[in-house]
């Protein structure tokens, strides 16, 4: 899982940010607000750009936590514009933020913690590092997926965590210096893919779902249906290309513990995530949502006592109310009529429409490189919905945030392993940056053709 299961995607725990870098915020947030007020004739428009210039400073620049963004937008919104319409007085901006998604994340949250609180996350990987065997390409391969398979269901963060601390044996000599880069940066670009490939594996692929609901329905099975193709793809590629670039090859002893034997409240928790992936995945059978079979899995993990009074305030908040801001970012320019504008002036210049998505779609990937990957797809997603009003728009926006990876800032995982010390920050932009580029002209040239064959073209 992507950004939405942890922290932002390119928020990096760590110190916190310099008195020079707050001060830069603040005052780009000033200039921009103020040259927003100062040059546009419309009042509403102005007043609206003026608090998006703010959130986005805030939120891209990562200089406070991440809900801090989003009260921003709580506050702001009523005082600045509210005076000129009851649309955007605080019940109604609440209501922006409101969104079933919130649901669906705070389920995946849910159950992350509930695998690591019971060992589940540490004796996944094992398992998968065993099956590796001998040889140094299907370590890196088993490396890979696991990583995928991982940050699909849980976090980015829980993802490179756990198979770092599974990978500790092969860290060190006797290994090849070579094989344990090759391993480490597998891990984080596997970590990075994986969140494309669920609802639930990224804040981006939330908004997508937000903001097209009105659009057609995204189930997890449909979003599955593209995303998880997709990341078998780009995980072939990368596996081939970290293969090359490192010559990996031949056998290798790996000197892994014995498995410890899951617990049973380690088994009930495995039967609570098989049932809610069921639910998941028959979703047009039975007509109950995603983020309903959600938060009954939240509501089985705390009643039953596999979680506890404690771990609720351990649930990812923060996150949460990040994800609201993008929900409400987006609603407030499209409200305002931003986006209209920005959207028509795109259309009057005639490119066509490769041209304009290969642009978002790289915009999307490249912002996300740098900042927030959730905050960037609040500023792009509605700004593709209103240049193509389709859910493919939305779902190829939000996918190419997670393409992100080439610096070692990029994204918890990429500054996880680059913090080992056996990976230089080369490692991470030669194999990243391909796999940006290729990403990023796969889903412009074939991504819209292959959604529209699942519907939502």
């Amino acid at each position: 899982m992507d950004v939405t299961n942890d922290t932002p995607d390119s928020a990096v725990v760590g110190p916190s940010p310099s008195r020079p870098r707050v001060l830069a915020a603040f005052a780009v947030a000033a200039a921009s607000s103020i040259a927003a007020l100062a040059l546009l004739d419309d009042p509403l428009t102005a007043r609206a750009l003026a608090v998006a210039a703010v959130y986005l400073t805030f939120a891209l620049s990562e200089v406070a936590p991440p809900f801090v963004p989003t009260l921003v937008l709580l506050v702001s919104i009523p005082v600045v514009l509210g005076v000129r319409s009851s649309s955007y007085q605080l019940p109604a901006v609440l209501s922006w933020g409101a969104d079933p998604v919130l649901g669906l994340f705070a389920g995946g949250f849910a159950l992350g913690l509930a695998a690591a609180r019971h060992g589940l996350d540490g004796a996944f990987a094992s398992a998968l590092l065993r099956a590796a065997g001998r040889s140094q390409r299907g370590l890196v391969a088993v490396v890979l997926l696991a990583a995928v398979g991982t940050s699909m269901w849980l976090s980015n963060v829980a993802a490179a965590a756990l198979l770092l601390a599974a990978l500790r044996p092969i860290l060190s000599p006797p290994t090849p210096p070579a094989l344990r880069r090759a391993a480490l940066v597998a891990l984080a670009v596997g970590a990075n893919l994986g969140g494309m490939a669920t609802p639930i594996g990224s804040g981006p692929n939330g908004i997508a779902i937000a903001a097209t609901r009105h659009l057609a329905p995204i189930t997890f099975l449909s979003w599955m249906s593209f995303g998880v193709p997709l990341v078998l793809g780009m995980s072939l590629l990368a596996w081939a290309l970290i293969s090359l670039r490192y010559g990996v090859r031949g056998d290798i002893q790996l000197s892994l513990a014995a498995p410890a034997a899951l617990t049973p409240a380690a088994r009930r928790v495995c039967a609570v995530f098989a049932c809610a992936v069921a639910a998941w995945l028959t979703e047009p059978l039975h007509h109950i949502s995603a983020p309903t079979v959600a938060l009954g899995l939240m509501l089985v993990l705390f009643a039953s006592g596999l979680l506890g009074k404690s771990d609720l305030g351990a649930l990812d908040w923060s996150t949460l109310g990040l994800i609201a801001g993008g929900l409400i970012l987006g609603r407030l320019l499209e409200t305002s009529g931003v986006l209209h504008s920005m959207a028509g002036a795109l259309a009057q210049s005639g490119y066509p429409r490769w041209v304009w998505l290969g642009g978002l779609v790289s915009a999307s990937a490249l912002l996300a490189a740098l900042m927030s990957n959730t905050a960037t797809a609040a500023l792009l997603i509605p700004l593709g919905l209103e240049l193509d009003a389709t859910p493919a728009t939305a779902i190829l926006i939000a996918v190419a945030t997670s393409f992100g990876m080439p610096f070692p800032i990029s994204t918890p995982p990429n500054a996880m392993v680059y913090g080992t010390g056996a990976v230089r920050t080369s490692d991470l932009l030669q194999i990243g940056l391909v796999v940006m580029v290729i990403g990023c002209v796969l889903v412009t040239f074939t991504g819209s053709w292959f959604l529209r064959l699942l519907g939502f073209g």
